[in-house]
C-alpha cells in the first residue's frame, strides 16, 4: 500500500494562505512556524519540510503572490486597441488585489525585500509589468501614444496610477463621499488618453 503523501502542494498552498493572512493582519514579527502549523492542523515538521525556514516561507509567499498576479494579468488578451489594453489591464490590476488583498499587500509592501532574494525578486516584478510594457509598446508603434519616451515611463505613469488607487481603496482611505469602483476605469482612462497622440482631437 502506497504511503499517504502528507506534504504536498494542497498543504502548501493553504500554509501560505494562512501565513499570508497571519502577515496581512499582524506583520511578519507574528509569523510563527509553529503557530501556524497548529492553525493549519499539520506538524512544523511538514512546514520546515516544504519551507526549509521563515525566510524560505516568506519567498514563497512573495512567489506565490507574484504568480497569481501574473497569471491574473495573463488573461487580459491583446487586442487592435492596446490603448484600450492598457486600462483592461489596469481593471486586472484592481480585480487581483480586491480578491487577494493579503497577496497584494506581500506584492507591494514597504519591507519587501524580507519576502524574496534581491535577483529573484527583480526577475518576478518584470513578469508583472511586462503585460502593460508590451501594450504601450505595442500603442506606440501602432501611432496610439506618443513615441517621446520609453514605453517603460508611459507604462509607469498607468501603473502607478492604479496602484495609488487600488492601495486608497483596500486601506479604507478614500475621500468622503468618494468611492474609488465608482470611476475607477474612466480615471485610468483619463491617465491613458494624456499619453495619446490624438489626445487634442
Amino acid at each position: 500500500m502506497a504511503r499517504l503523501k502528507t506534504h504536498d502542494e494542497a498543504l502548501r498552498l493553504r500554509l501560505i494562505n494562512r501565513a499570508a493572512a497571519t502577515v496581512f493582519d499582524r506583520g511578519t514579527a507574528a509569523l510563527s512556524l509553529r503557530q501556524l502549523a497548529a492553525e493549519a492542523k499539520t506538524s512544523t515538521t511538514a512546514v520546515y519540510s516544504l519551507f526549509g525556514n521563515k525566510a524560505g516561507l516568506l519567498a514563497s509567499l512573495y512567489e506565490e503572490a507574484a504568480r497569481l498576479f501574473v497569471v491574473r494579468l495573463a488573461t487580459v488578451r491583446s487586442t487592435d486597441d492596446p490603448a484600450y489594453d492598457v486600462i483592461r489591464l489596469g481593471v486586472a490590476y484592481r480585480d487581483y488585489a480586491l480578491a487577494n488583498p493579503h497577496l497584494y499587500a506581500i506584492l507591494f509592501a514597504d519591507s519587501l525585500g524580507q519576502f524574496e532574494p534581491e535577483e529573484e525578486g527583480q526577475r518576478e516584478m518584470v513578469e508583472m509589468y511586462q503585460p502593460l510594457v508590451d501594450a504601450v509598446r505595442r500603442g506606440q508603434r501602432d501611432g496610439q501614444f506618443t513615441a517621446e519616451l520609453a514605453p517603460e515611463v508611459v507604462a509607469l505613469t498607468c501603473w502607478g496610477t492604479a496602484h495609488g488607487l487600488v492601495s486608497l481603496e483596500l486601506s479604507g482611505n478614500e475621500p468622503p463621499g468618494l468611492l474609488i469602483a465608482d470611476t475607477y476605469e474612466r480615471m485610468l482612462r483619463a491617465v491613458v488618453t494624456g499619453w495619446r497622440v490624438d489626445q487634442g482631437q
